[in-house]
């Protein structure tokens, strides 16, 4: 049996706390709450190790996945994603959080896995750090997006915001676009639109009316770290803290103009201790390389 795309997304795990899709940017806060009074970072770990097959390999590659070789797919998708003991601030785990919020939130399809397309191992990927796309009312979206994988979400507003007005300028984008039509793997859905969406004939100005720019950050929460539990309290918190980090996102964005016509799409997933949430996903990694 053939895998599908969307048939084979794991089951919802980051809650949707925020949805606010009456402000622009919009606004989404992602939650991975907490059991006996402490905060889930073993099971988003879980959950994202589900993702990997999907994040990691080609659509052509993820058709050939049945019962008996499905073992032998993750552990090449844990290979293909990093080897290296130098892990402490691996771009990859954001990409992987970001193209899990993307599927989950926003129901989206990968466009082509640029991880697969790495020309070394251990070689981070540049670029977008997501291109995925989104069936609209039957309007095909492009869907580039942007992940800091922080823990200092000062810093990862600072750097996102200069690296978004980088990636929207006319050169920037051509050449991205040539990457990306010749990784489109015509097993992908949508793939004759998306290459005629890409192609250098195609006006820039036509590509924006359909592009937007999701970005993810993370960032260790004092909300998060001063809760054990997602009761009211919590919420009225989470929602401040994320509401004053979307104001200062906005600002910095207000300093470096991108075109108005691009939809940007700010995702928030706040978390107790990145380093210990990397630390715990390093482990796991290692733990499917070797079987």
């Amino acid at each position: 049996m053939g895998w599908s795309l969307q048939m084979s997304n794991p089951k919802p795990f980051l809650t949707v706390r925020i949805h606010d899709t009456g402000i622009l940017p919009t606004l989404c806060g992602l939650c991975t709450g907490y059991e006996r009074g402490e905060w889930r970072d073993k099971q988003l770990v879980d959950h994202l190790v589900e993702w990997l097959p999907q994040f990691s390999l080609t659509a052509s590659e993820l058709k050939t996945i049945n019962s008996g070789n499905a073992v032998e797919i993750l552990r090449r998708a844990a290979q293909v994603v990093y080897q290296s003991g130098k892990f402490t601030n691996r771009g990859e785990f954001g990409e992987l959080l970001l193209h899990a919020a993307l599927c989950q939130v926003h129901n989206s399809i990968p466009a082509i896995s640029k991880i697969y397309y790495k020309s070394a191992v251990n070689e981070t990927v540049k670029g977008f750090d997501a291109v995925h796309v989104v069936d609209s009312a039957g309007e095909l979206e492009l869907w580039l997006g942007e992940a800091k994988f922080y823990d200092d979400i000062k810093r990862a507003i600072r750097d996102v915001t200069k690296e978004l007005h980088t990636h929207l300028e006319t050169d920037y984008l051509r050449n991205e676009f040539l990457l990306i039509s010749g990784k489109i793997d015509d097993a992908s859905p949508h793939a004759p639109t998306l290459r005629k969406l890409v192609e250098p004939n195609t006006s820039l100005d036509e590509v924006f009316k359909r592009a937007c720019i999701p970005v993810l950050l993370t960032y260790d929460s004092d909300c998060i770290a001063g809760h054990t539990q997602c009761n009211a309290a919590y919420g009225a918190a989470f929602e401040k803290e994320l509401r004053a980090n979307y104001q200062d996102f906005v600002t910095k964005l207000a300093g470096k103009p991108i075109p108005k016509e691009v939809r940007v799409h700010l995702i928030l997933v706040p978390l107790k201790s990145k380093t210990e949430l990397v630390e715990k996903l390093d482990a796991k990694l290692k733990v499917w390389q070797r079987i």
